[in-house]
């Protein structure tokens, strides 16, 4: 782990009670890799399971602290961004409150400050949700 859920919070403009990541597991230019625990009181929780907004939101923040993270290594400040498109979206299960996700990302293309990234969560190896992300990244 590179960054522990203590520190997320210096990677990604998110607070409290957004907050949809817990650690940063491994970060390169070509690859991003989170974990998420999943609890009760998680406002994207319904009916005792993490909803798809959720696993969509976590892949987002995935990509904000790793990119923030990168931004720290090479310039110091890490730089904001937003959910330009998201296509490609498939849900195969939703995981349950207290079980732990793994999100990897991998950025596909970039344009300029838009970066076009395939992200997918799992639990257990098994494939919760797949998507296809356009993020903007400012500043």
């Amino acid at each position: 782990m590179i960054v522990p859920q203590v520190s997320i919070n210096q990677y990604i403009p998110h607070r409290e009670p957004f907050i949809m990541i817990s650690s940063l597991v491994s970060v390169t230019a070509e690859r991003f890799e989170s974990e998420f625990v999943i609890e009760e009181h998680n406002v994207l929780v319904e009916n005792g399971h993490f909803t798809e907004s959720g696993l969509l939101e976590n892949i987002a923040q995935t990509c904000a602290a790793s990119f923030g993270f990168l931004a720290r290594e090479e310039a110091g400040e890490p730089k904001i961004g937003f959910i330009g498109a998201m296509t490609k979206v498939e849900v195969s299960a939703l995981p349950p409150v207290h079980s732990t996700i793994r999100t990897i990302v991998i950025p596909l293309h970039q344009l300029g400050n838009i970066y076009l990234v395939k992200g997918e969560s799992f639990m257990e190896g098994r494939i919760l949700l797949g998507c296809e992300m356009k993020i903007v990244v400012t500043q």
